[in-house]
């Protein structure tokens, strides 16, 4: 009865919220990016909430959305360009996960460089949660919380979610509670995911505007096996420039960037070493690849 009456909860929000409206929750991530280090870094994350889905990513490319629109308004205006990659702070993250209500299907995506427009390489799963729930109830800011249990990714977690927001969701992958997860964290204290608070945000649209003046935009979404995701990921984080490279041809390669003293090939040069230490700063993932989990 509980989870028809939260079905029906979620369907009455649909129903009056215009679909570019959408529920915005941030949740503060604070997480162990090196495995064999105790230090701790921290990172604004949101989970949105709209048009029968939700999706949960990074919030710093987000929060950069206004100043990155009147950079490029000011570089149309004067007719001159600009690298915007020095002044944009990158995210810690860049994955995308969107999950499917009321399923919960899970459809977790990267983007990539596909020769001169990018892709969204993604893969599709629906994560079975066996949530084991406990009386012991806690104040977590200011929501009332429950405490559960569950084993996902080779961690074992502890979530606490409240019965006053009523939806089965929470960050990450995270879902099938009877109420919004307001905290959640693996016992070791690796990744941990606090609700920090939460807005309505009207006019929503899914891409940031880093997305939108990308070549290609956000790029096309390619679904594949997750086996197949892991492999091309591991692949594109060790020459994530790979295929662009090899479109590019040597006199292009030493042509000037307008208004750049530097040439086309050594502004690929800057950011294939800029994706590189994006990815090289964390060697602690969320779920333990199955291979290191069996060795342990």
């Amino acid at each position: 009865m509980k989870k028809l009456f939260t079905t029906l909860t979620i369907i009455a929000f649909f129903a009056l919220n215009a679909q570019t409206t959408a529920n915005r929750f941030f949740y503060e991530l604070t997480f162990k990016p090196k495995k064999d280090s105790a230090r701790l870094d921290k990172v604004m994350t949101v989970l949105d909430v709209v048009d029968g889905k939700s999706i949960f990513r990074d919030y710093t490319m987000i929060a950069q959305d206004s100043l990155l629109k009147a950079k490029i308004e000011m570089m149309q205006k004067s007719g001159t360009f600009q690298d915007l990659s020095k002044e944009m702070k990158m995210p810690k993250f860049g994955y995308k996960i969107t999950k499917k209500y009321p399923e919960m299907e899970v459809q977790y995506s990267e983007t990539m460089a596909n020769g001169m427009s990018p892709i969204q390489l993604a893969y599709n799963e629906t994560p079975q949660f066996e949530w084991k729930l406990f009386p012991k109830k806690m104040k977590i800011g200011e929501y009332n919380a429950q405490k559960a249990t569950t084993t996902f990714g080779g961690r074992t977690w502890t979530a606490w979610f409240c019965n006053d927001i009523p939806f089965p969701d929470g960050p990450y992958k995270f879902s099938g509670l009877p109420g919004l997860i307001v905290k959640v964290e693996d016992e070791d204290k690796n990744y941990s995911w606090e609700l920090q608070g939460n807005k309505k945000v009207n006019d929503f649209d899914e891409k940031t505007q880093m997305e939108k003046i990308m070549p290609g935009g956000a790029g096309s979404i390619v679904e594949v096996s997750r086996e197949k995701f892991e492999k091309s990921f591991d692949d594109y984080k060790k020459d994530p420039f790979s295929s662009f490279r090899s479109q590019m041809t040597p006199e292009i390669m030493e042509r000037k960037m307008q208004g750049s003293d530097k040439t086309i090939g050594e502004m690929i040069k800057d950011q294939e070493k800029r994706t590189k230490d994006f990815y090289n700063a964390n060697d602690n993932p969320i779920e333990i690849p199955q291979e290191k989990e069996k060795k342990k």
